[in-house]
């Protein structure tokens, strides 16, 4: 892009120079042109037919034409025109390769007939910085010596740069550096080159290899630059001599060592490298024979090792002067000097004596008692007759000395015998010789149980889940505590901490087997009757005094589906056939009936469901699944029997589910009927409802006065003394037994996602309250009646009519 924008530039200034003949008819005449290189095809240079005073319009007739001496054809010339212009990109350095200097002519010859005339043409073609200086090696590497003189000179690989004259290379930069510079020279023909010159002495060992990087850049405008690496690496020459880590080492060396121990390891470095830096070690003059002959020194690692057995009573220490010579050609070397002192061997162990020692022991013996009395003795002398006693730390132990060489052990922590049943007490004695010598001797001390841990359960409360139905004396859970202690200490018994509830004792309903803590249910229990039980259970060790702790115990009766739907409505005097009466001209969707299902399992197991078993029409009556409501999806028309049979099965929620059927003969009358669905507000009335009617409101009254009583009271005691008191909870429904089955009044509540319809009903079981699911917008009215009836223990239950809109 670079080129282009420059070429463009030339077409703007190009220079024509044109030299011509006085003699214009003269074939010698030359017409001299100049352009830059790199022009754009279909450049024009010039107008020839002008220059050479000819006519354009005979140029056709006449047929001129342009002929290249000796090159390629790169201009042409336009008939129309007369204009010579570029027919092929011209490259400078192309075509003329050879050449060192900026001239570069392309001669053509332009011939013209009738009458034939022909002139010669010179296009000089002019040198753009089209290229820049270039090495022709990226890298250069250099060997010089680190003993080479300041000043001295390296010849560098020049640049090239096809371009000529001033768009040639001009100039070189070498990067930043202490040690070398560079120096420009020209060459005859005008090259240029550089020369590197060391301007301070270089040191192998400080730095032994140099990065350089030498840049070219030639004269252009604008400039263009070409780069070379130049690596030096620096030659070693030996000028360092090889040195010790020390000038004097002083070594002990114990009498009797074996021969050929080692002594000590001398270590001369040398910092050059090669031949320069291997070392060799020697004795100096100064060694004496005997010494040479007691120690051997190794001249390739300068290892120094026992030749003889060396006698600390012959001689006490031993001088020698090595020397560490390089490989160089001009060696150099170091020495150090070495003292070996012989120590005296310690040749006697110390001893140990036990003179008392106390075991077993009670685990709660007091600290600082003492447990045992030891004695030691060396038979060297100096330190190596000085000894010291020790004992394995982390020990609840200490030791104390009493005398000269006795010692006593005490207890210095308390002693846990469930952490530690026994320690293994081991006593070592040590002399202090060089190497040191010691002794020892284990003593085992075991600790005696006292009853000092109580028993743990694994877990502080317990649930226990127990399917209703279970066989008595059925395995519930087993409650195992833990204690740590021994023997009686460790023996568990377990109780059931007596409890009663409803007048009966835990006892009667749980039993636990003293001895493993095994728990049982020693009746058959009802989810509809019995829903949890809370109470403790206490595990006592038999040690003297015993010790016990107890446990939370939380059994929840887990109810099966073991009660089956009882069908409370419509009402069935004898047998499951129920027989109704509806007026022929009853409206779609009229209240035909409504079956009413109950079920005492739990709310999951109690929701109960209704669909037809049989229906003589199915277009003709529909069935509510949540409520049981039966309503006329059409009028009669004549074509329907007088009597339909319909069966409708009750099916709870449980798995296996069960279930109840009703079954319902319709026969319709042209006599007005009054409907269900005329009722309004209106209870339900049946005989067999009458006495218990009568029971109701003499418990309403009656529950009613005492309701009363008992909110006078509670206020009085209120007044009196205020204390927050823990709100009971809902009590369970009561069963009464009875043998009837009866429906006797209704209402419907709220929650969340249901609608419950509450009756009050009697079963084989009793009576009791139930709450039967119906789906949100039913058209049923509500009308409640004031609490506390006294037909029913559920708190949030009341007795309503179940009514229906007018």
């Amino acid at each position: 892009m670079a080129r282009h924008i420059l070429l463009c530039s030339w077409t703007g200034y190009v220079s024509v120079f044109l030299f011509l003949s006085a003699i214009m008819n003269s074939v010698s005449a030359v017409t001299h042109y100049s352009v830059p290189e790199e022009m754009d095809e279909g450049s024009v240079v010039a107008n020839l037919a002008t220059d050479l005073g000819l006519d354009v319009k005979s140029l056709s007739k006449r047929k001129m034409r342009v002929d290249v001496v000796g090159n390629k054809k790169y201009l042409d010339i336009k008939k129309d025109t007369g204009e010579l212009f570029i027919l092929e990109r011209i490259d400078r350095e192309f075509l003329c390769p050879l050449k060192t200097t900026s001239y570069c002519v392309l001669k053509l010859d332009a011939t013209i007939e009738n009458p034939i005339r022909m002139f010669n043409i010179e296009v000089e073609i002019l040198d753009i910085n089209d290229n820049a200086p270039h090495f022709r090696r990226g890298t250069m590497h250099l060997d010089i010596s680190e003993s080479s003189p300041i000043g001295e000179r390296f010849s560098l690989n020049n640049a090239a740069d096809p371009d000529v004259g001033t768009n040639s290379v001009k100039n070189y930069h070498l990067s930043s550096s202490e040690h070398f510079s560079i120096e420009i020279q020209t060459g005859r023909d005008g090259t240029k080159f550089a020369d590197l010159i060391l301007k301070k002495a270089l040191d192998r060992e400080q730095q032994a290899v140099h990065n350089l990087i030498l840049t070219a850049v030639d004269g252009g405008v604008p400039t263009r630059t070409g780069t070379a690496s130049i690596i030096v690496r620096v030659l070693d020459v030996n000028d360092n001599a090889p040195s010790f880590d020390k000038d004097k080492y002083v070594v002990d060396v114990m009498e009797n060592s074996p021969i050929g121990s080692l002594v000590i390891k001398l270590n001369a470095t040398d910092l050059d490298e090669g031949s320069n830096s291997d070392v060799v070690y020697s004795y100096s003059l100064y060694t004496s024979e005997r010494t040479q002959n007691m120690f051997n020194l190794n001249p390739e690692n300068g290892e120094i090792r026992v030749k003889e057995m060396i006698n600390y009573e012959d001689l006490k220490f031993y001088e020698m002067e090595v020397i560490a010579s390089d490989k160089g050609s001009n060696s150099l070397s170091g020495q150090c000097k070495l003292t070996i002192q012989v120590t005296d061997m310690n040749d006697n162990h110390p001893e140990i004596s036990i003179k008392s020692f106390q075991s077993p022991v009670k685990e709660n013996t007091p600290t600082d008692t003492v447990i045992a009395v030891i004695s030691v003795s060396d038979k060297d002398s100096g330190d190596n007759g000085v000894v010291d006693l020790h004992i394995p730390h982390h020990m609840p132990f200490k030791l104390r000395e009493s005398s000269d060489n006795y010692y006593q052990l005490v207890v210095s922590q308390p002693l846990d015998r469930e952490k530690v049943p026994e320690y293994d007490i081991t006593f070592t004695v040590t002399d202090r010789g060089s190497p040191p010598l010691s002794d020892n001797e284990t003593m085992t001390l075991e600790l005696l149980d006292v009853n000092d841990n109580v028993p743990q359960f694994p877990q502080s409360f317990y649930t226990i889940r127990v399917m209703e139905n279970n066989a008595p004396g059925a395995l519930l859970s087993s409650l195992t505590a833990f204690d740590p202690d021994l023997h009686e200490n460790q023996y568990l018994v377990y109780f059931i901490l007596e409890k009663e509830i409803a007048n009966t004792s835990m006892s009667m309903l749980f039993s636990i087997n003293p001895e493993n803590g095994n728990l049982y249910a020693l009746k058959t229990f009802d989810y509809e009757i019995e829903k949890e039980f809370l109470f403790h259970i206490e595990a006592r060790d038999s040690g003297s005094p015993p010790l016990s702790s107890n446990v939370t115990v939380h059994i929840i009766i887990v109810d099966q589906n073991d009660n089956a739907p009882v069908i409370v409505s419509p009402w069935r005097a004898h047998g499951s056939v129920v027989e109704e009466k509806i007026p022929r001209s009853t409206d779609k969707g009229s209240l035909v009936a409504k079956v009413i299902a109950l079920d005492t399992d739990s709310v999951h197991n109690s929701r109960i469901t209704y669909q037809f078993l049989q229906v003589t029409d199915a277009t003709l009556f529909s069935l509510d699944q949540y409520n049981g409501e039966i309503r006329t999806m059409r009028m009669f028309s004549y074509r329907d029997p007088r009597h339909q049979r319909l069966v409708v099965v009750a099916k709870d929620n449980g798995d296996p589910a069960l279930s109840a059927t009703v079954t319902i003969k319709l026969s319709t009358v042209e006599t007005a009927v009054k409907a269900y669905s005329d009722m309004t507000e209106v209870p339900l009335e049946y005989d067999i409802f009458s006495d218990l009617n009568l029971y109701l409101v003499i418990g309403l009254g009656s529950v009613s006065f005492l309701l009363l009583i008992t909110i006078l009271v509670t206020i009085v005691l209120k007044c009196q003394k205020p204390k927050p008191s823990k709100a009971a909870p809902p009590s369970r429904n009561s069963v009464i037994s009875e043998r009837n089955s009866t429906v006797a009044d209704s209402t419907l509540v709220s929650n969340d996602a249901y609608w419950y319809s509450l009756f009050l009903a009697e079963t084989r079981k009793g009576k009791l309250v139930v709450r039967q699911p119906v789906p949100k917008g039913s058209r049923y009215i509500v009308s409640s009646i004031p609490r506390g009836t006294g037909l029913t223990e559920t708190s949030d239950s009341a007795a309503s009519t179940l009514q229906y809109p007018k």
